[in-house]
């Protein structure tokens, strides 16, 4: 193959890498936002499990269940009571109870209507 016809080639193989990587950029920022709102829309429900002593109740059942699909998902609370619950949908409207040595706190609901992200929820089990 001749010098120039190697040379032209290579120029419009450069040109083409370059033009692909011109029109990839735009859609690359174009899909970060949705990305990061889809992880800032999700919400966190937490708090801590008080018994009626005052004190606080390591290794409470807590349960949290979505109105929407029916789903319960637990979470045994820590040595100092605690419970976390991430990556909920902020569409679904929840509820919330503790468990605890066979007696239960009051439940605690979440509305989708609700805008917070994170919600600080205690549950006192009844003495």
């Amino acid at each position: 193959m001749p010098d120039r016809f190697r040379h032209r080639i290579s120029r419009c193989m450069g040109v083409t890498v370059v033009l692909s990587g011109l029109l990839a950029a735009p859609c690359m920022f174009v899909a970060l936002p949705r990305i990061a709102t889809a992880q800032t829309a999700q919400r966190v429900v937490q708090g801590k499990v008080e018994l009626a002593s005052g004190s606080m109740a390591k290794g409470a059942i807590v349960y949290i269940k979505n109105a929407k699909t029916l789903e319960v998902r637990t979470y045994i609370s820590t040595e100092d009571g605690s419970y976390r619950f991430g990556q909920l949908n902020p569409d679904a409207n929840y509820t919330v109870w503790a468990e605890y040595q066979g007696k239960k706190s009051k439940e605690r609901s979440i509305s989708s209507f609700d805008t917070k992200k994170v919600f600080n929820i205690p549950l006192k089990i009844a003495g």
